[in-house]
């Protein structure tokens, strides 16, 4: 299925190894990906569930031919636009990012090469939502498990990717150039190709930190990490602490907070 020199079929990827290791992968090379692999990938992204089984997704696959110019291009403004803001908000733009040596100096520059480059990505795989209702905070529940899909099929055959939401500001020109019918939603855009770098064991919280028994911030001492486990957390917030169980009863009674 790929003719990658590098890429062994024969060391099988287990399903959990899979899962822990599939990065997001935003350096890739320019190799095309072959049709019979593009074919595997999309297929195994279609066994993913979806509400009552409507299956509302569809897939718009750019590969790199001068056909998809145009919509690639869109996309790459779109990239741009999207990391500007973020850039501003995560504090791209100062501090550790400023040192390629820091954990969040290469988050920058990993960032960077996806921007300047995905216009010439291999493959960009559009996920589109086929709406049968008004829009809704849980209309992607049908969506991203495909899409989770999709980038783990990737994994198992040497390749990878990353979700990003990068489109919004042009969402709508996009769609025009793709044809899309008005009851479609660009849910987001997926560059894939050959990593550059390489797939590895991913950083998360600990589970102590995200696990909970039978209710809020009660402690699920079952929940452990494997030995080895390495751990990151997501960027500081403004957002408010976890609630304490006086503060709930506090405001299901309609008291003013303690303190």
């Amino acid at each position: 299925m790929t003719d990658d020199a590098s890429f062994d079929p024969a060391a099988e990827l287990g399903l959990l190894d899979g899962l822990a290791t599939t990065r997001a992968i935003r350096r890739l090379r320019p190799d095309p990906i072959p049709e019979t692999d593009l074919s595997t990938m999309l297929w195994h992204a279609t066994r993913a569930p979806s509400g009552t089984n409507r299956q509302p997704t569809r897939w718009v696959v750019l590969r790199n031919t001068p056909e998809t110019a145009t919509a690639r291009g869109i996309i790459a403004e779109g990239f741009a636009d999207g990391w500007g803001t973020k850039a501003d908000d995560a504090n791209y733009r100062s501090g550790s990012a400023l040192d390629p040596e820091t954990r969040k100096g290469r988050q920058m520059a990993a960032m960077e090469h996806l921007v300047a480059n995905v216009e010439h990505a291999p493959v960009i795989i559009i996920p589109v939502l086929l709406r049968h209702r008004p829009p809704n905070p849980l209309e992607g529940a049908s969506v991203y498990p495909a899409v989770q899909n999709l980038l783990l099929a990737a994994r198992a055959l040497g390749y990878g990717g990353v979700l990003t939401g990068w489109h919004r500001s042009v969402e709508d020109r996009l769609a025009a150039e793709l044809g899309l019918p008005d009851n479609a939603a660009i849910m987001g855009i997926v560059p894939l190709g050959r990593p550059e770098g390489q797939h590895g064991p991913v950083r998360r919280l600990p589970l102590a930190d995200v696990v909970f028994d039978g209710r809020w911030d009660v402690s699920a001492d079952w929940a452990t990490d494997p030995e080895g486990t390495r751990f990151a957390g997501p960027p500081p917030t403004t957002s408010a602490p976890r609630s304490t169980p006086e503060a709930r009863s506090e405001k299901r009674s309609g008291r003013p907070p303690s303190g």
